[in-house]
């Protein structure tokens, strides 16, 4: 008994200096005050908006009157965050709608937007929100390594098919979810599926950086359109994100507490993607990526023109758009 308490004291304090040393004491986040009809009018979709910060950035979308389109893979877990989320918005709230989107699946997303162009005569807002972290090594449904597939390449066909009703909707508004954790990537142009050597922790860091890389190539190729684009780091948020990684059990405890601590709430970290959504300070802006609503600088590997436009090229090939 003494043995397990001493090991649980001593793996626990690791990973609470640890979690101390990476993620300091964040400032308390200032919640975005907006007029509330501020998005009455406005359609927006959200993808994986079931849970963390796109369930958190529904809620608040809801509350300004937005027509709120929730693309999620999980249909039972969307109905059920929809119920939540139109409980706590009041009685002035917008609308919401669920559909189904598996990002690992270019079938699903084409489906998607068919039902969309269909079904939808503006879209005003879109989020890129729906993400994978450091899974075991897997495949999506088109053989692409599952956190690339989902992470980058499965928004990068979403955004395509869905550009022509966005500058038909002018002005309208893109915003993409990226990750601090691009500082520890590159993009291995030789092997994108990692099929030769597989790092969890890599293969999330590089799929971030193709985000801002698809941030940076996207703003370009919409100039004069009325479109913008955006990318954000929300920073550390306890969500379901992390539902890959494998903690002791004897820390677990302490790890809980730790994040209740050190990390942002998932409405903390919807602040930033709110702000890109419904700001007027932002407005024309294109091509920048912000944090805690504000331009955040970022490393040259992430503002490379070239490697932006050789990605650029390749997913679309990878996805099928061009041969």
């Amino acid at each position: 008994m003494y043995t397990a308490v001493l090991v649980a004291a001593v793996v626990g304090g690791g990973v609470l200096f640890l979690v101390r040393r990476l993620f300091p004491v964040q400032k308390a986040v200032k919640l975005l005050r907006y007029p509330a009809d501020a998005m009455r009018g406005k359609t927006v979709i959200v993808t994986g908006a079931n849970s963390g910060i796109g369930k958190a950035l529904a809620g608040e979308l809801l509350k300004l009157q937005a027509r709120v389109i929730m693309a999620c893979r999980d249909q039972r877990s969307a109905e059920e965050a929809a119920q939540e989320i139109k409980r706590e918005a009041g009685p002035e709230q917008g609308e919401v709608v669920i559909k189904h989107l598996d990002l690992a699946s270019l079938g699903s997303v084409r489906r998607f937007c068919e039902e969309i162009q269909k079904e939808e005569p503006r879209i005003d807002v879109l989020i890129n929100n729906a993400g994978i972290y450091q899974c075991p090594y897997m495949k999506t449904e088109d053989g692409f390594e599952m956190q690339f597939g989902v992470n980058h390449l499965g928004h990068f066909l979403l955004t395509h098919l869905l550009l022509d009703l966005m500058k038909s909707s002018a002005p309208s508004r893109i915003v993409v979810v990226s990750s601090k954790l691009y500082k520890y990537g590159h993009i291995n142009f030789d092997d994108l599926n990692s099929e030769n050597n597989y790092d969890k922790a890599f293969c999330y860091s590089q799929s971030k950086l193709a985000n801002l890389l698809f941030t940076l190539e996207l703003a370009r190729q919409l100039e004069g359109t009325g479109v913008t684009v955006n990318a954000l780091t929300p920073g550390i948020v306890r969500t379901r994100l992390g539902r890959h990684v494998q903690i002791p059990f004897l820390a677990k405890p302490l790890f809980n507490l730790a994040s209740m601590i050190f990390f942002k709430s998932p409405l903390e970290g919807a602040q930033t993607p709110l702000y890109l959504a419904c700001s007027p300070e932002v407005e024309g802006v294109s091509g920048k990526c912000f944090a805690n609503c504000k331009e955040e600088e970022l490393m040259v590997k992430a503002t490379d023109e070239e490697a932006a436009k050789k990605l650029w090229d390749i997913s679309s090939r990878m996805v099928g758009l061009t041969n």
